[in-house]
């Protein structure tokens, strides 16, 4: 860290000090000054009118003094002058007077109330000796040294006859950096207050074009007037490029304003045509001869320039003539053959390969005049010319000049022109055309030949004695183009661009200047930053992208092209350059005991490009003159500081200057005075360091440092009060104390500015206001994204990612949690420089408000809530991605095949080809002996095992690697391995069984219109041979017509009793009961009575004995048998086992499921109803009905609106049941209501079903689980 000299102080000090105090001392010395003359006046009323203001030299009253700096630290000289007139102040270094705009940014000259101020930027050690010659006042004599350097500062008067202006002019808002391409209108604009501002009286107002003063033409135009300053190009050309100074005359001396205006080519009409030239310029203007000159254009993506065309053409006609036939290489063609008296305008056009550029603007107008001469009436041959010698010569022509005779003759005088070579022989070198100028271009020489050249003049009367022949010309080019320039240095100047030297080539060669070529480092492509060659080594370079790092070249230029590219800089990346951070301001006092302070203050708005290291304080006691320093540092992250040792009472002033890595900036303004007395109150002190983050189009979140005195009890909260700028109308923003130093505002009007304030709180009540903030526009920076959460793909960690819209070399990412930096963590990982934050194994303790603040930046910004539905559902992916699995579409399982082998397999979701896997039974992988196999476009991965034995049963894995992924799925055949053994066993048997004669169709029966029991079997694999035998009881049944197993088919009919409906004997039923009723029973109706029910694919038999049984036991019995019956009817109906509830309550936005358990054979039809309308499965009402045994109902996100009946129709062919259930759904908020079901059950019914069960278990005793009815 570099600290500014104490000497530097000093004047800083003064400068200040002097500056606030001139002008209550001129405004004291104006008041005097009148009341003397109002006194004079009085006393004297026959007075001599004297002068208004009596002549005073000019004079130091605060004079130079020497500095030690550090070599490239800003240095300021200061210095205070008087004088009447107001005198003129020039500063000179090495007797040559300081143009600020011959090195722009190098220096700056200000004037402040008579305070002038020299600032040198980057102080270079090899800059040449200064002196000091006062021109006017020579008594004054003053040395600035800077280890080898000495400034002087000379005073001029300011004549009041030159300049008799008296006009206080301010300069608001001025032109920039511009941009503009040929043909374009661009206009540079000035705001200015004027006082008084005279309508007939504007400020006298100048414009420069790289020190060349601009007069009105039609290429410029100038106005003044109404508070701005105005100077329009109205069609752009490359000469127009340059450095623009806008200077203006004021009561005080000049105010100035510089920038530069850019200008890029047209538009080629071939493309890869080069630009045009520009600067046209004509010299030497004879009878019928001038030189015209141009500057080359800037190649950087086109090809070599190889010549150029001059065009003239006469004033007055729009009519371009060519003036050469073939391109010159070199930037001048001598034109000759002009008509005398004439006036021409001249433009050039550069030539490449692809094609001819646009015109160049054309020249100004010349008129080819004779050269004036001595004419003696006398003489009446003319003398020969005389100092005949080429001025110009190249490889293209050669320029021959001479001197006319003296006298010349009576009558005008032409000349001719003769040459030699090898032979003495002269020939005539202008045989047709007749010159009148001491000018000629000869064209036509060999290459390396010598010539000689003669003149002689010609008139009416005669022709004179030949001239002098020169010396012996050659066509050479004496010059060529320019070595490279060398070591060409970028360094940083503001965000958008940068600043570029470069030393000169070694040979010149009549330089015009340079071209400056900027490239992004790794495109390899170049682009012009400058189209009018530089005259000066060091150039700014605007229009960069901040961010993006360029490299730089330099080209010479002169008359016969560009130069070799320099050597490139090295890489620079853009961003603002180190400077002294500006003052901190507005220092508050957050405590007093008594004998110490405690201030704080808003830290400068610009930090230099580098983070401020430290502050210094300077205390004085108010009304005091005399500074003393405080040398306490305070670091960065408090922005407060308590000072000690101060006495009780006394009142005190403080002044603050923060401190980067380029040194120590300019103090702060003085604060108020404040008072050296101990603070009492029971309520806290002030909040402070109020900033803004997180800036959008409708909100803002502030954050605030708690205050310093808490008063009587700890801080409970604050209040928040914000107003719109300029407006003292503060309204709270937070009805309720917040418990934290921040608050997010919203509900903003964007694009409007907000100030806001905190006040603490705690027991006692609300404490003292902080400072009114800064103020703050309601409006996101352009690009703003947000904070982003997601998995890792390859790691699986969850992140938070920001992506800045700004960012800066030295930037860093600022995380915190609940706004509360982030500086160790095992449980989070970010870095600095990073833009993410990684978590190390999230938990829910990770839940919270989370944001990121990068440095460097215009308070880009951003936060995010981890809530913990969305931690979950991460968790969740980040499992997925660090356990991956392949996803299964069913577990392993097992079928027994027709020949009793067995199959075990697995269904994956997906499958690439590269997929591996492995069976393992009993926890041994299994690599031959079975047939293993799999199919990627079904995802099926199986084994099957022929012969399937006892050794066979226990636990079958299968595990499955594809790429990452994972799976595993197991099968245990211990309990059910029996089955699947006998399940093998028989389909083995089957199978052997049906290689020869076999039943296809087992024994079954059915009863006939008759009351005939058929009995029936099919058969299959038959022959003749194959015998057919009935048995009963194991003893063979002799049928009368013997069976034929050739018909595939074979049955018994046997014959029985069977009862009709009577009077006697009534037989009825329904669809769920059966019954039979003997009216009057005796004895003959005493024997075994037989039901049979079908349906359609078995018979249900039941018999029982009504022999030896009493009447009421017989009534009994038959009313238990049609109970039985009524089972035999509905066990195989479709029906509602259980589940589901009578009435149901639930809140409305939860989640409703109804769900039961259903059986019958076959599988019942399931039909949910509600409100008696049938409900179809969608988005919300979700139905489902798995293995044919679990049906539910489930509702997402209910609302009032889906209370009702709902109700369940279970049905199969054999019948069905209808269960009803009632919903009722209430709001949010409210209390649950009372919910009842009611189920009945009579006493005497369940007896009765006690009753029944017991003589059930006594009639069919092998139904021992009847109780499951």
């Amino acid at each position: 860290m570099l600290r500014a000299p104490e000497g530097m102080q000093e004047y800083q000090r003064m400068a200040a000090h002097f500056g606030r105090d001139l002008v209550q001392l001129q405004h004291e010395l104006h008041r005097m000054k009148v009341a003397t003359k109002e006194q004079v006046k009085g006393m004297m009323p026959l007075r001599k009118d004297y002068p208004a203001e009596v002549p005073q030299a000019p004079d130091f009253l605060v004079s130079l003094r020497s500095h030690t700096v550090w070599e490239k630290t800003p240095v300021k000289l200061f210095c205070t002058v008087s004088g009447k007139p107001n005198p003129i102040v020039k500063w000179y270094r090495n007797n040559v007077a300081i143009e600020p705009l011959s090195a722009p940014g190098k220096y700056k000259i200000e004037n402040k109330y008579g305070v002038h101020s020299l600032i040198i930027s980057r102080y270079n050690l090899t800059h040449p000796q200064f002196t000091v010659r006062p021109l006017i006042v020579s008594s004054f004599h003053f040395k600035l040294h800077f280890h080898k350097g000495v400034l002087s500062c000379i005073l001029f008067p300011l004549l009041s006859s030159i300049h008799p202006s008296k006009l206080e002019v301010t300069l608001l808002e001025s032109f920039g950096v511009t941009f503009g391409t040929e043909g374009e209108s661009v206009s540079l604009v000035a705001n200015m207050v004027v006082v008084p501002d005279l309508p007939n009286l504007p400020p006298e107002v100048m414009w420069y074009r790289d020190d060349t003063l601009l007069m009105p033409s039609r290429w410029a135009e100038m106005s003044i007037g109404g508070g701005v300053a105005k100077l329009t190009l109205p069609h752009l050309n490359k000469d127009d490029e340059g450095l623009y100074t806008l200077r203006i005359w004021t009561k005080d001396g000049t105010a100035e304003h510089s920038a530069y205006l850019f200008v890029k080519d047209a538009t080629p009409t071939v493309a890869g045509a080069p630009g045009a030239p520009m600067d046209v310029a004509v010299f030497d203007v004879n009878a019928d001869y001038v030189l015209v000159s141009w500057k080359p254009p800037n190649t950087t993506h086109e090809a070599p320039i190889t010549g150029y065309f001059v065009d003239r053409r006469k004033s007055g006609t729009t009519d371009w003539v060519q003036c050469n036939d073939s391109p010159v290489k070199v930037c001048k063609l001598p034109v000759h053959g002009l008509t005398e008296g004439a006036s021409y305008h001249f433009r050039v056009r550069a030539v490449n390969k692809d094609g001819i550029s646009l015109p160049s603007r054309m020249s100004s107008g010349v008129t080819a005049a004779e050269v004036e001469s001595d004419v003696e009436v006398y003489v009446t041959i003319p003398d020969p010319p005389t100092n005949v010698h080429a001025t110009e010569i190249n490889k293209t022509y050669v320029v021959l000049s001479w001197a006319p005779p003296s006298p010349r003759g009576r009558a005008p005088v032409w000349y001719l022109i003769e040459k030699v070579c090898d032979s003495h022989i002269w020939q005539r070198v202008n045989t047709a055309v007749q010159l009148r100028s001491p000018r000629y271009p000869v064209y036509d020489m060999e290459d390396k030949k010598s010539y000689r050249f003669r003149v002689i003049t010609v008139n009416k009367y005669g022709s004179s004695e030949p001239s002098e022949p020169t010396a012996a010309i050659q066509k050479v080019d004496p010059c060529g183009v320019p070595s490279a320039p060398r070591q060409v240095i970028a360094s940083r100047n503001t965000k958008t661009s940068a600043f570029v030297q470069w030393e000169p080539p070694k040979h010149a060669n009549n330089l015009m200047g340079y071209y400056v070529d900027a490239s992004l480092v790794g495109s390899k492509k170049w682009f012009p930053c400058n189209h009018r060659p530089y005259k000066h080594t060091r150039f700014v370079v605007h229009g960069l992208v901040p961010g993006d790092t360029y490299v730089f070249r330099v080209q010479a230029v002169n008359a016969y092209g560009l130069s070799e590219e320099s050597q490139e800089s090295a890489p620079l990346f853009i961003d603002a350059a180190l400077s002294t951070p500006s003052a901190p301001y507005d220092i508050s006092l957050l405590n007093c005991n008594g004998s110490s302070m405690t201030l704080a203050w808003k830290r400068p708005k610009n930090t230099g490009g580098s983070k401020i290291t430290s502050y210094y304080l300077d205390k004085r006691e108010a009304e005091s003159v005399d500074c003393c320093v405080f040398s306490g540092l305070v670091y960065i992250f408090n922005f407060w500081i308590q000072v000690e040792n101060l006495t009780t009472g006394v009142f005190y002033e403080f002044k603050i200057q923060a401190a980067n890595l380029a040194g120590v900036g300019l103090p702060s303004e003085p604060s108020k005075a404040f008072a050296c007395e101990a603070w009492t109150m029971a309520e806290p002190g002030p909040a402070y360091d109020i900033s803004f983050w997180e800036v959008r189009d409708t909100s803002v979140l502030v954050q605030w440092k708690p205050p310093v005195y808490a008063g009587a009890g700890p801080i409970t909260g604050y209040f928040v009060d914000m107003a719109k700028k300029g407006s003292s109308d503060f309204v709270a923003v937070n009805a309720e104390p917040v418990g934290h130093c921040y608050l997010k505002v919203s509900g903003l009007e964007t694009g409007a500015s907000y100030v806001f304030r905190v006040r603490a709180v705690n027991a006692k009540g609300v404490g003292k206001a902080s400072d009114v903030s800064d103020p703050v526009c309601a409006k996101a920076l352009p690009g703003t994204k947000e904070i982003v959460c997601g998995v890792d793909e390859e790691t699986g960690d969850i992140f938070l990612n920001f992506e800045a819209c700004d960012v800066s070399e030295t930037s860093k990412f600022t995380w915190s949690k609940s706004y509360k930096e982030i500086t160790e963590s095992s449980r989070l990982q970010c870095v600095l420089s990073s833009s993410k934050l990684t978590f190390v194994n999230a938990e829910k303790e990770d839940l919270g408000i989370y944001s990121v603040a990068v440095t460097d930046t215009d308070g880009v910004s951003s936060s995010y809530s981890v809530n913990e539905e969305e931690l979950k559902k991460m968790l969740d992916l980040s499992y997925n991605i660090k356990h991956p699995i392949v996803p299964l579409k069913t577990e392993l399982n097992y079928e027994i095949l027709e020949k009793g082998h067995v199959r075990f397999w697995v269904q994956a979701k997906k499958l690439s080809s590269s997929v591996n896997y492995r069976f393992i039974v009993n926890d041994k992988a299994i690599t031959s002996g079975y047939k293993i196999s799999h199919d990627v476009s079904t995802g099926i991965i199986q084994m099957t095992i022929e012969h399937f034995t006892k050794a066979n049963e226990g636990t079958y894995t299968i595990q499955i690697h594809d790429g990452k992924a994972k799976s595993q799925s197991s099968l245990v055949l211990v309990g059910d391995g029996k089955a699947a053994l006998k399940e093998a066993e028989f389909q083995r048997k089957e199978h052997i069984r049906k290689q020869g004669p076999h039943f296809s169709e087992y024994l079954s029966f059915h009863v006939t219109d008759d009351c005939t029991v058929m009995l029936v079997c099919k058969l299959a694999n038959v022959k003749k041979e194959t015998r057919f035998t009935w048995f009963k009881d194991d003893e063979e049944i002799t049928v009368d017509v013997p069976p034929n197993p050739m018909s595939g088919s074979c049955s018994l009919p046997i014959p029985m009793s069977k009862i009709s409906s009577s009077e006697k004997m009534r037989i009825g039923g329904t669809s769920e009961m059966a019954w039979m009723q003997i009216c009057e029973p005796t004895d003959k109706e005493k024997g075994h009575y037989t039901i049979e029910i079908h349906d359609g694919k078995k018979s249900h038999t039941r018999t029982f004995d009504l022999s030896g049984q009493g009447k009421w036991k017989l009534d009994f019995r038959n009313s238990v048998q049609m109970c039985y019956m009524n089972y035999l009817l509905s066990v195989d109906r479709g029906r509602v086992a259980g589940g589901l509830p009578d009435v149901v309550t639930i809140m409305e936005k939860k989640s409703l499921s109804l769900t039961c358990t259903v059986c019958g054979d076959p599988s019942p039809e399931v039909t949910w109803f509600k409100n008696e309308q049938e409900v179809v499965s969608d988005d919300r009402f979700k139905i489902t009905f798995e293995g044919g045994k679990f049906a539910s109902l489930t509702i997402n996100n209910v609302h009032v609106e889906d209370s009702g009946k709902y109700s369940i129709n279970v049905r199969n062919k054999y019948g069905g049941e209808f269960v009803e259930i009632t919903v009722s759904v209430y709001k949010q908020g409210l209390r649950r209501p009372p919910s009842t079901a009611h189920c009945v059950c009579l006493p005497h019914q369940k007896y009765l079903n006690q009753l029944i069960y017991s003589l059930l278990e006594t009639a069919r005793p092998e139904l021992g689980v009847f109780d499951r009815i």
